[in-house]
C-alpha cells in the first residue's frame, strides 16, 4: 500500500494512493500514519481490505499539500558513508562499520515543501536516499533476515546537509544534519510486503533539471537488513522510527572545485523506484 499523510501543516489527515492512482480518504479508519498504525497488523489488514474494497471517500488532489508520510516520528538514524561509490567519490576508505548520526524529527518536512538554506550557509548539499519505516520494535536482532523483518516500509529521503557545518566546524556530523526542513520526505510510504528486495532501486536526484545522482541500493556497503540488525545492538528501534540508509556518488561535495553547492533559487528533485517524487525549492532562512 502506498500510505500518505495530506492537507496543512500540523493538521495532515491519513490517505492512500489506490493503484489507480487515485487519492483516498483514510480518516475514517485510522487517526494518523505513524508507528501505531506499522505495529497493528489487524488495522494494516482492514485498511488494505478497504482499499482493495475501492470504497475509500475520493479525495481531491488539486491543491492539496502532501506531508510527510509518517507521523509523529521517535528517532531518525542516519548511516554514512554506505555506498561504495560515493566513498569512492570523496576519497574515503568504505567503513568497516556503519557510521552513524542521529536527525531530529523535527527537520521533517514534506516531500514539495521549501527547504531552508541556514545563515551564513556556503556548503548546502543533497542527498537522496532510502528511508526505512520500523514496523515492531527491534532488539538485539541475530541476522539480516530478521533486521528485514522489522521493516514496516520504505520511503523516498533527501538527507540534506551542510558540508561545513559537518566536517569543518569540530564537533559531529549532527551540526550539519539537523538544519531547519533539512529532512524532506515522501510523498508516500510503500509498505514492505511490496518491496521483496530493498537492493535493487534505483535512486535519482536532479538539480535545476540536471541529473546529479543515478545509483542503485545494491551499492550499498551495508544492506537494509544488517543496518536494521547492527543498529538494534546499539538502541531500541520502535515502531514510526526511520533509518536514513545512505547516499549513492553524486553529491556537491565529490564534484571538483568549483563544487555546486546550493544556493537560494535551486530546485531539486528527487527520485526513487517505487518510492515516488520529491520536488524543492531551496530559499535562504
Amino acid at each position: 500500500m502506498k500510505l500518505l499523510r495530506v492537507g496543512p501543516v500540523g493538521s495532515e489527515r491519513p490517505a492512500l494512493l489506490d493503484r489507480d492512482g487515485t487519492l483516498r480518504d483514510l480518516s475514517g479508519l485510522i487517526t494518523d500514519v505513524d508507528g501505531g498504525l506499522l505495529a497493528d497488523d489487524s488495522v494494516l489488514t482492514r485498511v488494505r481490505d478497504a482499499a482493495e474494497s475501492g470504497e475509500l471517500p475520493v479525495l481531491d488532489a488539486e491543491g492539496l499539500r502532501i506531508g510527510a508520510p509518517v507521523g509523529r516520528i521517535g528517532k531518525i538514524v542516519g548511516i554514512g558513508l554506505n555506498y561504495f561509490g560515493h566513498a569512492a567519490e570523496i576519497g574515503a576508505e568504505p567503513p568497516a562499520e556503519p557510521i552513524l548520526f542521529l536527525k531530529a524529527a523535527d527537520t521533517v518536512v514534506g516531500p514539495d515543501d521549501t527547504v531552508l538554506i541556514p545563515r551564513g550557509s556556503v556548503k548546502t548539499d543533497w542527498e537522496a536516499e532510502l528511508g526505512v519505516v520500523i514496523g515492531s520494535t527491534a532488539r538485539y536482532l541475530d541476522s539480516a533476515v530478521q533486521g528485514l523483518a522489522h521493516v514496516g516500509g520504505y520511503v523516498l529521503v533527501n538527507d540534506v546537509s551542510e558540508r561545513e557545518f559537518q566536517i569543518e566546524r569540530g564537533g559531529t556530523w549532527d551540526k550539519g544534519k539537523n538544519c531547519e526542513t533539512f529532512t524532506p520526505i515522501g510523498p508516500w510510504l510503500l509498505t514492505a510486503d511490496e518491496v521483496p528486495n530493498p537492493q535493487v532501486l534505483d535512486v535519482k536526484l536532479w538539480v535545476n533539471g540536471e541529473l546529479q545522482q543515478d545509483g542503485n541500493t545494491s551499492d550499498q556497503i551495508f544492506p537494509v537488513g544488517e543496518v536494521v540488525r547492527y543498529l538494534s545492538h546499539f538502541m531500541t528501534l520502535y515502531s514510526g522510527d526511520v533509518i536514513v540508509t545512505g547516499t549513492p556518488a553524486g553529491v556537491a561535495m565529490g564534484r571538483p572545485e568549483p563544487k555546486p553547492y546550493l544556493r537560494a533559487g535551486d530546485v531539486v528533485e528527487v527520485e526513487i523506484e517505487g518510492l515516488g517524487r520529491q520536488r524543492q525549492e531551496f530559499k535562504g532562512a
